[in-house]
Order: structure tokens, then C-alpha cells, then sequence
């Protein structure tokens, strides 16, 4: 597996009596980003910890291009760039101060540090506050900061804790280009629990629940999983709702219907038994029986529907 360039292997952290990771085990694949979810509590961050080496797994391993992850393994850990949830930073510095002296802690100095720090910094467009003292800086261009910290160093394995936090509407779209643009030569785990970014960036998911993997797999393949899988819904004058409603219940291919009032309008969602394609049959059957449907679309399956069904429940 030349081209995994990082990897658990049954990674576990006990704290006395408490599991907070029990046996992740992971890889991801150059060119690769991977989204990392799970509800507050879950082991996310931890497991980050013991990818990066700040944090000496109870049981397992990891590796990063092949080489095993401890806290004095400098090969290892050079290869590797981390955006911490919450990345401390001295506020009494300028980014372009705090991104030299993280520059020197690699081992970059004199015009390499230079030529690095400015294109870290132009990257997260970090140009206009270079000379503001950090702590003056607004959440966002704070967190622009970090990344730029994460990536200056031009790391093949990128681990990122929550990087579009604080950030509004359009630097999260500059943060997301910038990350689709570094995955093509890099392994990227990203921790979100923002699921649109899921969709616009990861190949692959994982979701842990109680400090296990419960799902790995594409965004496709999780949603598969929803129970609004072809999902029919429908928009219907609501004197036709009901009669429509029970109509929709009797066929076999249906497993339920959703009911929610809109305006003058009701929305009909129809749930398909078994995820089995009924798009056809409904519409054939709201044709016939004129029910007036001025909207009429099929669900591919929803992540949010996904994720709470594997996280609610024990592990």
C-alpha cells in the first residue's frame, strides 16, 4: 500500500476506567480527504492527538509515510502539519512573526523561511493583517492563521480540527478550495461537524461513536444508508393531502409518509421500503389520481439522517 500515507492500527486511550478511543483503525490514501465525524465526546480529537504524537497511545499504533508515530520521532512527526481545535497562538505577535518563528521550530530559515511564509500566508489570504497583532484579529483570520501555521511546512499528511470554525460564509469557500487543491499530493483528515463540507470535500467519511468506528465509506455509500434513500417528496394542495396520503400508504413499495404543513400546501415525503426505487410508481399514480403536485423530487439519502442513527444508539 505505497501510495497510504497514513494509518491506525487499533489505536486505544484509556484515562483510568474511561475508553475515550477503542480500537480506531483507519488509513488514508495520498490525494485522499478524509472527513472525521462524530458527536461531541466521541474520541475525535483524541485520535488526532495520537495521530500526530502529542498524545502516546494506551494500545496500537499509527504511522505516517510509513514511518511509526511517537512524540521523539522528528521524521515522522516533520511530515506531518495539525490544526488543533482552538490553535493557541501568541497575540502579542504579527502572523508573519509567529509564522517565521514556526518556520524555524521546522528548520526553515533565512530566504527558504521568507519565500514559505509568504506563500503560506497569500494560500489562507493572510496578506492584509501580516502586521496586526494577533490578538486584534477577529476569529476568523485567527483560525487563518493556524492553517497557515499547519501547511507551511509543506507536510504530506494534513490533519485538520474543525478548519472552517469561525470562519464565514466566504472564507469557508476559500478554506474548502485551498484544501481540495493541497489533497492532490497530500493525505487530508479533516474533523467537521459541518455535513455540507462532507459532500463539497471529503472522497471518504468515518464516523466514530464512543471512541469506535461505526461507518466508513463515501458520502454515496453513507447515504444509502438514510432511510429518505429514494425518498419521494411531494408537494400537494393540502385538500388532497390526506387522500393522497393514505393512498401513498398502501402500496407495498412504501414504507411510510411524512406529512409537514407549507403555507397553503402540504409536503408529502414518501419513504421507500428497503431504499428500492419508487419515483416512477408515485408519479404514475399522483398523475392518475390528480392530486395537483406542483413539486416533485427524489432524495439521494441524507448524512444527517445517517449520522444520528449510528450516534444516538450504543456502540
Amino acid at each position: 500500500m505505497a501510495d497510504v500515507l497514513l494509518e491506525a492500527r487499533n489505536l486505544s486511550k484509556h484515562f483510568g476506567d474511561l475508553k475515550a478511543v477503542d480500537g480506531i483503525s483507519l488509513t488514508v490514501k495520498k490525494g485522499e480527504v478524509l472527513g472525521f465525524l462524530g458527536p461531541n465526546g466521541a474520541g475525535k480529537t483524541t485520535t488526532m492527538k495520537m495521530l500526530t504524537g502529542f498524545l502516546a497511545p494506551t494500545d496500537g499504533s499509527a504511522y505516517v509515510c510509513g514511518e511509526l508515530v511517537t512524540s521523539d520521532n522528528e521524521r515522522a512527526r516533520a511530515r506531518v502539519g495539525y490544526l488543533p481545535e482552538g490553535a493557541p497562538l501568541y497575540g502579542e505577535m504579527s502572523p508573519r512573526a509567529f509564522l517565521q518563528f514556526i518556520a524555524r521550530t521546522h528548520g526553515i530559515v533565512g530566504k527558504e523561511a521568507e519565500d514559505v511564509v509568504e506563500s503560506a500566508a497569500s494560500a489562507v489570504n493572510l496578506d492584509s493583517v501580516m502586521t496586526q497583532r494577533i490578538e486584534t484579529l477577529s476569529k476568523g483570520f485567527k483560525r487563518r492563521v493556524g492553517l497557515a501555521a499547519a501547511i507551511l511546512h509543506a507536510p504530506d499528511v494534513l490533519i485538520l480540527d474543525e478548519p472552517t470554525d469561525g470562519l464565514d460564509p466566504n472564507q469557508k469557500h476559500e478554506v474548502r478550495r485551498l484544501i481540495e487543491a493541497m489533497s492532490i499530493d497530500r493525505a487530508i483528515i479533516i474533523s467537521t461537524h459541518i455535513l455540507e463540507e462532507v459532500d463539497a470535500l471529503c472522497h471518504r467519511a468515518v464516523i466514530i461513536n464512543k471512541g469506535a468506528v461505526v461507518a466508513d465509506g463515501t458520502p454515496s455509500e453513507l447515504r444509502s444508508r438514510s432511510k429518505y434513500k429514494n425518498a419521494v417528496t411531494m408537494l400537494v394542495p393540502d385538500e388532497y393531502a390526506e387522500k393522497a396520503a393514505s393512498a401513498l400508504k398502501g402500496i407495498k413499495l412504501v414504507a411510510g409518509v411524512e406529512a409537514a404543513k407549507e403555507g397553503d400546501l402540504m409536503r408529502l415525503t414518501v419513504l421507500a421500503r428497503g431504499g428500492g426505487d419508487i419515483a416512477d410508481t408515485i408519479g404514475d399514480i399522483a398523475a392518475v389520481s390528480n392530486w395537483q403536485v406542483t413539486q416533485f423530487t427524489v432524495d439521494p439519502g441524507r448524512l444527517d439522517d445517517v449520522f444520528r442513527q449510528l450516534t444516538e444508539r450504543d456502540v
